[in-house]
């Protein structure tokens, strides 16, 4: 999952050496922290939260198969 969110992030900044994905795991859950640079949040968020919700759908859906929750968080 990290990766997918990494190679996700990293297509839609401008700069994706700032790009820093975390993943913290629990019983049924799996926590993914995504932090890019200042300048690149308005990309990764998108307009009313359209392209981070479009990341969660994406994540979520390949995390089905493993029957466990995903959790996008996009940290500053």
């Amino acid at each position: 999952m990290k990766e997918l969110v990494e190679v996700i992030a990293k297509s839609l900044v401008d700069y994706p050496e700032e790009v820093v994905v975390t993943e913290t795991e629990n019983d049924r859950s799996i926590v993914i922290e995504l932090r890019v640079a200042q300048a690149d949040m308005g990309k990764v968020i998108g307009k009313q939260g359209r392209i981070a919700k479009a990341i969660r759908a994406v994540v979520k859906a390949a995390a089905s198969k493993e029957d466990r929750k995903v959790i996008v968080e996009i940290v500053q």
